[in-house]
């Protein structure tokens, strides 16, 4: 059993969606959601604590964004990249 706590936003539409990566693949899953609103100072408290995820689920730091660039301009120099693609690559990686 897996126990996550989300922060989500319900639109105007009154849907919610969810997207969250779990080790779980190809299995049928038995989910519990719970809906308790939220004041704006909570969110705030809330989201200040929580550590931010890449795409893989694994937990970004200062440190890992950093690796990730350096990593990402020596493929360039390896490879010859134009500079121009490496910024978009960088701007992908932000939008997670």
């Amino acid at each position: 059993m897996e126990t996550m706590k989300l922060l989500a936003h319900i639109g105007t539409d009154g849907i919610l969606q969810i997207q969250t990566h779990t080790d779980f693949k190809d299995k049928s899953v038995e989910v519990l959601v719970v809906i308790q609103p939220l004041d704006n100072v909570e969110i705030t408290k809330i989201k200040e604590s929580l550590p931010k995820h890449n795409a893989w689920g694994k937990i970004t730091t200062k440190k890992s964004v950093q690796d990730a660039i350096s990593r990402m301009q020596q493929l360039r120099k390896e490879i010859g990249l134009d500079k121009n693609i490496i910024r978009e690559m960088i701007e992908e990686g932000r939008r997670f």
